[in-house]
């Protein structure tokens, strides 16, 4: 058994390092005293760097020095507490970001990312994040599961095929299931035309299960012109928002209508105004989606949207009070999905089309991978723009 640990923290705006870290327990007094007999320890595989993480790093919200960072997590069981039932030492597990008791109200009626027993905060959990219940972060080399029946997910292959497809399967853990969350939601079917807002790793994901769940046009917008050829890489027509500003404009040259059946924002509280020289401007997205989505339509909103954030433009802003055009959503019926995805509604599914290659969501997203050791320099790239999804590799496994 290891006795020592890796992994990556936050130490202000800007800055992480990669530090020694204690090695993982199941005795958490440090997380409101739990005694997790029902937890796992696991080798990390493979830990992904998201976009959530990003807004952390930036500075953008309440995250302290020190917070521990990493909520999408692939790995093997190595350990095990005295009341696990059924995952067993070596089962190669994908782990949904959102921390599930399995027991309470919500986790019952498959809301998982709104767990009422994980976080005496408010409802929800996740590893290595602010505010998120005080759990450690999974971009390290160990990390504790805490309800390990309920929350890991055994890929059912041999080994070989499993690191064979890790690039793949690293997504289950939070952006391919998030994607899908903000597609389905929205209603994306057989002949939809979608518009994603933003190209980074969530929207390419969310245009991979558009185009998944039969979507016969997926239009995606952003700013960053090598994120935008990734999209058009796989399929998707593509609008330079650095260049339109007139969104509809732009979708009517593709349809030869100016809307579309469905609209996903995979931006979040950090978007900017559309058009050359245009500054943050949080409520965009929100307010473009609803212009060019048709009436009666579906609008799925896994974009991070926040309650406090020191760097917001204006005080209202800094507690999540953005200008949204509501009474426009109303006069269009138009139905809003917000929040966390619940990954345990989506991640089977979506395994099981990556096991028998009904889809190349890694390739899709240019996913593309780092020793841990290199996590600083992923996130100064992902930040400036990087049309990637850096998988951290805390062991060299993930080539092997």
């Amino acid at each position: 058994m290891a006795d020592s640990n890796r992994g990556v923290v936050y130490q202000g705006s800007g800055t992480v390092t990669v530090e020694n870290l204690d090695y993982p327990k199941l005795t958490l007094d440090e997380q409101n005293g739990r005694r997790l007999q029902h937890g796992a320890i696991l080798k990390v595989l493979a830990t992904n760097i998201c976009g959530s993480d990003q807004h952390m790093v930036r500075g953008r919200t309440t995250a302290p020095v020190g917070q521990t960072l990493g909520h999408e997590i692939t790995g093997e069981v190595i350990e095990l507490g005295s009341d696990v039932e059924f995952i067993k030492k070596g089962d190669l597990v994908s782990v949904p970001f959102n921390i599930a008791c399995g027991r309470c109200r919500n986790c019952k009626e498959r809301n998982t990312g709104v767990c009422e027993n994980v976080n005496p905060a408010r409802a929800g959990a996740a590893y290595g994040y602010v505010d998120m219940g005080g759990w450690h972060g999974g971009q390290a080399q160990y990390v504790t599961v805490p309800y390990a029946d309920f929350n890991l997910l055994k890929i059912p292959a041999d080994r070989d095929t499993v690191m064979a497809k890790l690039p793949d399967l690293a997504m289950l853990s939070d952006i391919f299931p998030t994607g899908y969350h903000g597609a389905y939601t929205a209603g994306v079917t057989t002949g939809s035309t979608v518009y994603v807002a933003g190209a980074g790793p969530v929207g390419l994901a969310c245009a991979t299960a558009c185009f998944l769940l039969g979507a016969a046009v997926v239009i995606v917008g952003d700013m960053v012109d090598s994120r935008l050829a990734q999209a058009r890489s796989f399929g998707c027509e593509t609008i330079d928002l650095s260049a339109h500003d007139n969104i509809p404009e732009q979708i009517e040259q593709v349809l030869g209508v100016p809307e579309v059946d469905a609209s996903v924002d995979c931006v979040g509280f950090e978007a900017r105004g559309h058009g050359k020289d245009a500054g943050e401007q949080p409520a965009t997205v929100l307010n473009s989606v609803m212009e060019i989505t048709r009436a009666a339509g579906g609008i799925g909103i896994p974009g991070l949207y926040v309650t406090g954030d020191p760097g917001g433009v204006d005080e209202h802003a800094q507690v999540g009070q953005l200008g949204i055009r509501i009474g426009l959503g109303w006069a269009k019926s138009h139905v809003f999905t917000t929040g966390q995805c619940p990954v345990m509604r989506y991640n089977r599914q979506l395994m099981m089309a990556i096991l028998y290659d009904r889809v190349q969501i890694a390739r899709n997203v240019n996913a593309t991978v780092i020793p841990l050791d290199d996590a600083p320099a992923g996130y100064r790239e992902f930040d400036q723009g990087a049309a990637r999804k850096y998988i951290l590799d805390p062991h060299g496994l993930v080539n092997a």
